[in-house]
């Protein structure tokens, strides 16, 4: 039997998993950041606000190429494989659909709080409302799952197609090119007091949970989840495919995914980013994450096959085992030195500046992340989270020390 052919340890399947979903938070804030710095319709048109020019320039190109959609795909792909972790742990049907429920419900609460309190941009509650559909899909096929997803994830895309070969993109145009007095109010707003914040961030977040969700979020994270559970009755998303299998899903993901990102960014740039050409791109956006998501997944697994007690696998493991947990403390530390409440460095940050930042929070958190569980078993969050599913108090300290 050939190492390629050979079953991955058990021990191997969670590391690669966990280090998976770590490796996905950490490169959401990639793109997380820019919200956080500068005004939101920056992730729509980065050439709406602040400098976008030479490093500046290669630093958003970077993200846009590696990081954008990616890693929210892929963290979105997670969490419909953790649907399946978590129903399968019981085998009544009522009780698996009412601890699932409950799971999901005090998702959605969580995800209100981080909304309304800390930061518009939360993912929380789209991933709590969709869980509590998705779940009945649980026991269909991979190939199934994997054909629905597809098609779900394209219905968006269609739609903003069918505006785009219309002509008429003036609904479009006010979010693509925003006002310059808009923008500066943004600013002003996330410049002062945490309450003089709450009209942009209820708004925002609102829209986001509702309009959005119902037009293309909810279709879109519904989509991912379903491939990942596809992913996870196929065993890709737990180590168990071939060390062939992976190289191959890097090799083809990555240049497709590349490619795809490079040709999109070409469009773009020679229409002078006109609003038109603008809605075309976001497809190239969507279509291209896909296949990076692959690489990353088939690169991570063959780190986790090769090197399981290495330490950036142990690094990256140890944030996705805290996931909930870290992915609250990255909007309170970025709000923190980006609000007016804290440092209030709001739109006078470069994007390399901001990548920066992005590099502090991460040293931190995997710091924190690793020493915190030397003592507990859980994230706090995890274990809160935990707690309020189950009814009863969980321990937490670990008892293997």
């Amino acid at each position: 039997m050939t190492d390629d052919a050979a079953p991955t340890p058990p021990s191997e399947r969670i590391v690669g998993l966990d280090a998976l979903r770590g490796f996905a938070l950490l490169g959401i804030l990639v793109i997380n950041i820019r919200l956080f710095s500068m005004p939101e319709a920056v992730l729509l048109n980065p050439t709406v606000y602040g400098d976008f020019s030479g490093a500046n320039y290669w630093a958003w190109f970077a993200g846009y190429v590696f990081a954008e959609r990616k890693f929210l795909t892929l963290f979105t792909m997670l969490f419909g494989a953790s649907v399946l972790l978590f129903t399968r742990k019981f085998d009544d049907q009522l009780t698996t659909l009412r601890l699932h429920y409950r799971r999901s419900l005090w998702l959605v609460v969580f995800g209100l709080a981080h909304a309304y309190l800390l930061w518009y941009g939360d993912i929380l509650v789209s991933y709590g409302v969709t869980a509590l559909f998705v779940v009945f899909a649980r026991d269909e096929s991979a190939k199934f799952l994997a054909t629905v997803g597809a098609v779900l994830f394209v219905v968006p895309s269609l739609l903003e197609l069918l505006t785009a070969t219309s002509g008429d993109v003036s609904s479009f145009v006010p979010a693509w090119r925003p006002a310059e007095s808009a923008l500066q109010a943004e600013v002003a707003t996330y410049r002062g007091g945490w309450l003089a914040q709450m009209d942009h961030r209820a708004a925002s977040a609102w829209s986001r949970q509702t309009t959005s969700y119902l037009a293309a979020t909810g279709w879109r994270t519904a989509g991912a989840m379903f491939v990942g559970m596809s992913l996870f009755k196929t065993g890709v998303l737990t180590n168990e495919r071939s060390a062939r299998f992976y190289r191959l899903l890097v090799a083809v993901g990555g240049v497709v995914g590349v490619a795809t990102m490079v040709a999109g960014a070409a469009y773009v740039e020679s229409s002078g980013w006109s609003p038109t050409a603008g809605l075309y791109w976001q497809q190239f956006i969507y279509f291209g994450a896909f296949p990076m998501a692959g690489a990353y997944i088939g690169a991570v697994m063959l780190l986790s096959r090769r090197r399981p007690g290495g330490r950036v696998t142990h690094g990256l493991a140890a944030i996705g085992r805290t996931a909930f947990s870290n992915y609250i403390l990255q909007s309170v530390l970025a709000t923190t030195i980006f609000y007016g409440h804290g440092l209030g460095l709001f739109g006078r940050v470069s994007r390399v500046e901001a990548l920066g930042v992005v590099a502090a929070i991460w040293a931190f958190q995997i710091a924190v992340s690793v020493a915190w569980l030397r003592r507990y078993r859980y994230g706090p969050l995890e274990w809160l989270w935990r707690t309020l599913t189950y009814g009863e108090r969980q321990p937490i300290r670990r008892t293997d020390r």
